[in-house]
């Protein structure tokens, strides 16, 4: 098991429907800014490995639980960590939780491939990539 990149996330006015509650799309934008400053807490930044190593990651797979409903204001915080790592992919485990009481607001399983940012075919993860996340992954992993 990874260790576990913590991120704070507020919800907005902008964020819900005319109840307050949270617009179910808007987690996957959570998870995403989660996942992007997970990358960046790793010294990496995706426009830089962009430029270096001509690579784009892309969603190849998502699978996602609601539990409870985010409302209006409401703390919440993003836990990220990698469940799998290959060569050209990530497994990242996510859940949403409130930020006071913990309690499970969604789960989500997200593939990420690494790809050739022409031709958009699958590539090896950079090696600076690969070893960030085997510096940040637990031996017991």
């Amino acid at each position: 098991m990874s260790a576990v990149f913590r991120f704070p996330i507020r919800v907005y006015y902008e964020d819900t429907d005319a109840s307050g509650v949270a617009y179910h799309a808007g987690y996957l934008r959570w998870f995403e800014r989660a996942r992007t400053e997970w990358l960046r807490a790793l010294g990496l930044q995706q426009d830089g490995l962009h430029r270096q190593h001509g690579v784009v990651f892309t969603v190849a797979h998502l699978d996602i639980a609601y539990r409870r409903p985010a409302r209006l204001d409401q703390l919440l915080e993003v836990h990220t960590r990698v469940a799998a790592m290959r060569r050209a992919s990530l497994m990242f485990e996510q859940t949403l939780v409130d930020g006071d009481a913990e309690t499970l607001l969604a789960r989500a399983m997200v593939k990420v491939g690494c790809v050739d940012a022409v031709q958009f075919r699958p590539i090896a993860l950079p090696q600076a990539l690969f070893d960030a996340v085997a510096r940040w992954t637990p031996a017991d992993q």
